[in-house]
């Protein structure tokens, strides 16, 4: 891993570790646009930050110890944004599906990057 990745990722740790984590979105609840799709996942953000749509970082927080260990990168076509999602304790399976998640649908597209 060359510093800059490196660097990266110590940038993002010291982002998470420096904010609150709030999870308005816990697993097994739907979401309020779209009350077919059902959280499988913990989903929040961090508390005084600021992503593209104007409100705080995006986060999926799994059930492993909480460090950061990917991030998914999505283009929305409707809403016609990007953002970063940071993945907090994530299993390989909760990993998974939150990939599936910003895939399943024509209108959003993700790629995962492991730590």
């Amino acid at each position: 891993m060359d510093s800059y990745t490196i660097e990266f990722w110590n940038a993002l740790d010291e982002l998470v570790n420096n904010s609150e984590i709030v999870i308005d979105r816990p697993k097994g609840t739907a979401h309020p646009k779209y009350p077919n799709f059902i959280y499988q996942v913990d989903y929040g953000y961090l508390k005084d930050t600021c992503s593209m749509d104007g409100a705080g970082i995006d986060v999926w927080v799994g059930s492993g110890d909480k460090i950061v260990d990917a991030i998914i990168c999505t283009i929305d076509l409707i809403k016609k944004d990007s953002e970063i999602k940071i993945l907090i304790g994530c299993t390989e399976k909760e990993k998974s599906i939150v990939y599936a998640t910003h895939n399943e649908t024509p209108f959003m597209k993700g790629v995962l990057i492991n730590r």
